[in-house]
C-alpha cells in the first residue's frame, strides 16, 4: 500500500470519528500522521489536514488537541514555504517580459575613438559596458539580477524604533524605553501644567509625573494592561478638570503625595462640589427608602430588642383571619432592626407578644 492510500485510509477513520462523535483512537492515528514526511502533493491529493482539523475541532482530549495542532501548523508551513518561491518567479517573469519590451537608447561614451557601447541585460536596470580601446570600463550596476529589491525606507517601516511611535517631549533622564509609560509620563505632566498653576509652586512636572505613573505600574503589578491605562486615564481627567482646580493645586503643593494620588478613587478624587451633591443624593435616596420603610406611627410602647431603645414606629396589618388580631410590624428608628408583634390588644395598653423578627 503506497504513502497516499496510507493516509487516505487514515483521513477516513478519522472522518468517521468525526461523524460518530467518538474519537477514541485519535491519538494514533495523529502519532502515525506525525511519523510520516509529508509532501504537498500529499496533502492535496488525501486533504487529511481538513481530516485532522474536524478532529481538533470536537475532540475533547488536551493531548489530542495538541498534537493536532501541532500537525496542521507543521503542514501551513509547508506550504507557505512552497508557495514563496513560485511567486518569486512569476513575479521575476513578468519583470523580464516587461524589461524585453522596453528599448533602451544607446550610450556614447565621450572620446574621439571610443566604440559604441555594450548593453548587458539584468533584471531592473541595464548595465552599459563602455570599451575604450582595449580596456573596457565597466559602469555600476545591481548587486545581482536574482537579488530582490529593497523596499524604501520609511518611518512606518520596521526598521524604524518600536519604543517610540510619536514623538515624546520628555528629557531623556524620565524616559522609561516602553512608548506606552513614555506617554502616559508626557500626559500626566501636561495635566499637571494646566494654568500654569506649577510655576506658582515652583515644581518640575515631568519628576512629578514619572513619580505618579511609576506608583500606578506598581497597583497594577508592572503590567500596562487595560487597568493600568483606565487608572492613568482617570488621573488626568481629574487633574484637568475645570471645575476641580484644587485636586491639581494639592498635588503640585505636596498636599496630596505622587504615591497617594496614584491609589486614590474617583470619589476621593471628586471636587467639593460633586463630593457634596453625590451626599444630598444619597441622603434624599436614604431618606426616601426610609421613609418608604417607616411610613408609620412613632412609639415608644415598644423596645428593641438589639439597642435596647423604645425610639420605634409600627405598622399593623390584618395578615389571618377575620377574627384574629392584627399582626403588628415595628421598626427602630435607631438601628433599624424590624420584627412583628402578635398583639392581643391595643398597643397602647402595653400588652404584646413579640412573634418574631420580620
Amino acid at each position: 500500500m503506497g504513502r497516499a492510500e496510507e493516509l487516505v485510509r487514515i483521513a477516513k477513520k478519522l472522518e468517521k470519528m468525526v461523524t460518530r462523535k467518538n474519537t477514541d483512537g485519535a491519538l494514533d492515528l495523529l502519532k502515525e500522521l506525525n511519523s510520516y514526511t509529508m509532501t504537498i502533493e500529499l496533502l492535496q491529493a488525501t486533504r487529511i489536514g481538513v481530516a485532522v482539523n474536524a478532529v481538533r475541532k470536537q475532540c475533547s482530549d488536551e493531548e489530542v488537541v495538541a498534537l493536532a495542532k501541532i500537525l496542521i501548523k507543521n503542514w501551513k508551513r509547508l506550504l507557505e514555504s512552497s508557495g514563496t518561491p513560485k511567486s518569486e518567479k512569476a513575479l521575476e517573469g513578468q519583470k523580464n517580459k516587461k524589461e524585453k519590451s522596453l528599448d533602451f537608447p544607446r550610450w556614447q561614451p565621450e572620446g574621439a575613438n571610443s566604440q559604441p557601447a555594450k548593453r548587458c541585460k539584468t533584471r531592473k536596470v541595464p548595465c552599459l559596458v563602455a570599451s575604450q580601446g582595449n580596456s573596457p570600463s565597466v559602469l555600476p550596476r545591481p548587486n545581482s539580477a536574482r537579488s530582490k529589491p529593497e523596499p524604501p525606507k520609511t518611518p512606518s517601516s520596521p526598521s524604524s524604533p518600536t519604543f517610540a511611535p510619536t514623538i515624546c517631549f520628555l528629557a531623556s533622564c524620565y524616559l522609561t524605553g516602553d512608548s506606552v509609560r513614555d506617554k502616559c509620563i508626557e500626559m500626566i505632566s501636561a495635566a499637571l501644567k494646566m494654568d500654569d498653576d506649577y510655576k506658582q509652586f515652583g515644581v518640575n512636572c515631568d519628576k512629578m509625573a514619572s513619580e505618579i505613573e511609576d506608583h500606578i505600574l506598581w497597583l497594577e503589578l508592572k503590567s500596562t494592561d487595560m487597568k493600568y491605562r483606565n487608572r492613568v486615564r482617570s488621573r488626568i481627567s481629574n487633574l484637568k478638570d475645570p471645575k476641580n482646580p484644587n485636586l491639581r493645586r494639592d498635588v503640585l503643593n505636596g498636599a496630596i503625595s505622587p504615591s497617594l494620588i496614584a491609589r486614590m478613587t474617583a470619589e476621593e478624587m471628586a471636587s467639593d462640589e460633586l463630593k457634596e451633591l453625590r451626599n444630598a443624593m444619597t441622603l434624599e435616596a436614604i431618606r426616601e427608602h426610609q421613609m418608604a420603610k417607616t411610613g408609620g406611627t412613632a412609639t415608644d410602647l415598644f423596645q428593641c430588642g438589639k439597642c435596647k431603645k423604645k425610639n420605634c414606629t409600627y405598622n399593623q396589618v390584618q395578615t389571618r383571619s377575620a377574627d384574629e388580631p392584627m399582626t403588628t410590624f415595628v421598626l427602630c428608628n435607631e438601628c433599624g432592626n424590624r420584627w412583628k408583634v402578635c398583639t392581643h390588644c391595643s398597643p397602647s395598653m402595653g400588652r404584646q407578644r413579640n412573634c418574631s423578627r420580620a
